[in-house]
Order: C-alpha cells, then sequence, then structure tokens
C-alpha cells in the first residue's frame, strides 16, 4: 500500500524527500481512518446488538458484562493491532523510527489488555458476589491483589519496551529501590497480611454488626477491601478503618448474637430499700391470687411452715424463723412472667438476681434474652417488660429508687 501511494504521489513530481513523508502521512491517515470506521461499526453495530441479545436473558453474567463494559474494552484490541501491525509499515526508509511505533503500539496494546483483564476479573467478582458463599468468603481483597500484580506486570512491560531493556533487567534496577516501595505501599502490604488473617479466623465478614468506638464504629459491615473496611452506621453515615486496625486493635463483632438467634437485656431496677419488708398475711393472700405466684406462694409457705416446725421456731416474733418478704415475692414474680413471656428465648440462660446495695438503692437486674434479635423489635420486647414491672411494683409496697426531683421539692414545700 506504501508502494502504491509512493507511485501516485511521483506523478505530481513533487520533491522525492518529501514525497516519502507525504506517503507516510497519507498512509497513517488511511489507516487512523480505516480504524475509526472499524471502531464505530463494532461499538454502534455489533456491540450493540450483543448488548440487546444479553439484556434479554435471565443470566447475570452476561448483564455485568455490560455493566463493566468488557465487550468494548475487548473490542478496542482491534484497532490496536491494526495501528501495531500497519503502521510501523510507514517508514521503510527509517527502520529506527518503525521500531519506535511498533513498541509504542505494542505497549498501547499491553495497556488496553490489563484494562480488559481487569474488567474480567470485576465481573468474576460479581458473580462470586452473588453467591451466599460470598458474604462469609468476600473475594474483593483478593481482586485488587491480583489487580495490583497484573498492572504492576503491564507497566514495568510497557516501560522495558519503550526503553528497549529487558524486563529482568528492570526489575534487578527496581530491586534496589525496595526500600522506598516498602514504604510506599506500606497500607497495602499490612492490608494483605490482615485480610488472611481476618479470613482465615473468619473474624469479620460483609453484613456483620461491628462496634469499634476508637474510629466510631457501630454498624454493618458494606466492604473489605485490600487497605478498608467501610461500616454503614446506624445514623447511616460511613466510617472507614483500615484494615489492619481490625487485627491490631480490639473491635466487638455481634454475629455471634444473631447466629444464635437470641439477644441479650441486662438491665435492672433500683429498689429504695426502705420500703423492703416481710410480707403481712394480707399481702400473702394478695399475692396467691396473682397469676404468676399462685403456685409459687403454696409451695414457699409450704417450705416456710415446714422449715419453721421442724426447727421449732416461734413465729410469734417477725424475726424468728423463715418468713416470705416482699423483695423476694417480686423477684419470683419477674422470673415467672419471663417464663411465661413467649418473646424470650427459652433455650438460653434467664435469671432475676439482686446487685450489691449501692447509694442508689437494692438493684434487681433482669438478665435474659429475646428471641428476636432484630434491633426494632428487640427493643420493643424490653420496652414492654419493664412497663409491665415498673407499673406492678406498688402491688408489691415496693417503691423503685429516684433521686429527688424538682416536683418532689416543690410537694415539699407545701407540707
Amino acid at each position: 500500500m506504501f508502494d502504491i501511494i509512493i507511485q501516485f504521489l511521483d506523478k505530481f513530481k513533487i520533491y522525492p524527500e518529501f514525497t516519502k513523508y507525504a506517503a507516510s502521512a497519507f498512509y497513517i491517515l488511511g489507516i487512523i481512518l480505516i480504524s475509526i470506521i472499524i471502531r464505530l461499526i463494532l461499538k454502534h453495530i455489533i456491540i450493540k446488538n450483543i448488548h440487546k441479545i444479553f439484556e434479554k436473558t435471565k443470566n447475570k453474567w452476561d448483564d455485568y458484562l455490560i455493566s463493566e463494559k468488557t465487550i468494548i474494552k475487548a473490542s478496542n484490541l482491534i484497532p490496536a493491532f491494526i495501528y501495531y501491525t500497519l503502521i510501523p509499515q510507514a517508514f521503510p526508509y527509517n527502520p529506527e523510527l518503525s521500531t519506535f511505533f511498533q513498541n509504542v503500539f505494542f505497549a498501547y496494546i499491553l495497556a488496553i489488555a490489563a484494562k480488559f483483564i481487569s474488567s474480567i476479573a470485576n465481573v468474576g467478582e460479581k458473580i462470586y458476589n452473588s453467591t451466599p458463599v460470598s458474604r462469609t468468603r468476600p473475594i474483593k481483597v483478593y481482586i485488587q491483589v491480583f489487580k495490583v500484580f497484573l498492572y504492576s506486570i503491564a507497566i514495568l512491560t510497557i516501560i522495558a519496551i519503550l526503553l528497549n531493556k529487558p524486563v529482568l533487567g528492570l526489575l534487578s534496577g527496581i530491586g534496589a529501590m525496595s526500600a522506598i516501595l516498602m514504604l510506599v505501599f506500606k497500607d497495602s502490604i499490612l492490608g494483605l497480611a490482615a485480610s488472611f488473617q481476618l479470613s482465615a479466623n473468619n473474624m469479620v465478614n460483609i453484613g456483620d454488626w461491628i462496634e469499634m468506638p476508637k474510629y466510631g464504629a457501630d454498624g454493618d459491615v458494606i466492604e473489605i477491601t485490600l487497605q478498608t473496611i467501610k461500616v454503614k452506621n446506624w445514623d447511616n453515615t460511613i466510617t472507614t478503618i483500615p484494615i489492619y486496625a481490625m487485627v491490631s486493635d480490639s473491635f466487638k463483632n455481634w454475629r455471634g448474637m444473631s447466629e444464635s438467634g437470641g439477644r441479650r437485656i441486662k438491665r435492672a431496677i433500683n429498689i429504695d430499700m426502705t420500703s423492703i419488708k416481710f410480707a403481712t398475711p394480707e399481702a400473702i393472700e394478695k399475692f396467691s391470687k396473682m397469676h404468676y405466684l399462685k403456685d409459687y406462694i403454696t409451695a414457699k409457705k409450704e417450705e416456710i411452715d415446714k422449715y419453721n416446725k421442724d426447727n421449732n421456731i416461734d413465729t410469734s416474733s417477725s424475726v424468728n424463723g423463715r418468713r416470705i418478704t416482699n423483695i423476694g415475692t417480686f423477684r419470683a414474680y419477674i422470673k415467672n412472667y419471663l417464663a411465661a413471656n413467649p418473646h424470650i428465648h427459652k433455650n438460653l440462660i434467664s435469671m432475676v438476681r439482686q446487685l450489691p446495695p449501692t447509694e442508689q438503692g437494692l438493684p434487681i437486674e433482669i438478665y435474659c434474652f429475646t428471641n428476636d434479635t432484630a434491633w426494632v423489635n428487640y427493643e420493643a420486647i424490653q420496652a414492654d417488660i419493664f412497663d409491665h414491672l415498673l407499673s406492678v411494683i406498688e402491688e408489691f409496697d415496693l417503691r423503685v429508687y429516684q433521686l429527688p426531683s424538682g416536683a418532689d421539692i416543690r410537694l415539699l414545700r407545701f407540707q
């Protein structure tokens, strides 16, 4: 083709030296025009129709090929090969210039090929993320490592081609810069090591609820990358945590709570200790009529009467022997109430206990697990339990301890 252009220009009796340069220019313009036409045909006819076919299928992988523009990136290789094959032929009179352009377009092919392979990796990641196993074994970190390796090799090869040096020779020179590279890629290296530990020990997965107060993180893990972990907090803010911090620092993972099917309630009611006393016969009669205390009162009275009788206790004095107390009966009421509550997990620990008395009264702690781990439902169940207990506490002649408020002080003023 180049010779044909030369023969055509010779008819115009142009200066010979100028003729070969003009022929090179016309030749290159012709190659560019051909490649543009081929690219337009590929993009607007062939690829467009392929995308239409993909959109009609039920498969997901072809949709990922469209979203990542994989076919378009592959089609870019065709014009690049045309340039690589034909344009160096535009300079038969200058082998060095021909070799230079050949190297440039070969480097261009490598760059396009790297982008195409990277898009294939992205498609593979999306296909994997659509499977259930991706929640416990994310591969984004490994895809990023592969891309770093891919682009590093591509860049080194391109530089070696443009400098007309062997790749191994270039690598030996870069070896002397290893200390600098270690410093530049410190976070990536630490992140890679941390990601292996997180994956091997199954410490955190996408979808886990984690708490890490040091970084202000309290929410669901939405992304794990080579260098960071993204957490979507409950206020819809996003916290980014260095991945190596997940290994070097402590954090709380609520996954165990979700997998167990029970979420803990651990809350106390502070009882005014001046309201604690022995139950009178009238109070015991009232307690025996309560649904959750019928069996307890019957069994307790039999147990106490037997103990006092076996030990010849003089029950005329209230300090002698054993007696039913309002605080003990209240604890029994809470225990039976929780046992009958359909929202309390029956296979996990449930107890009502006294904590050491403090200047704010005697804490009666409820320790149990709900069978619904959803946050909103859990809070509603917990609130219902304490709504009920705070409402019935006066039936046991007990008072909840509460610091004096302004209303209390105003009442004292009129007494």
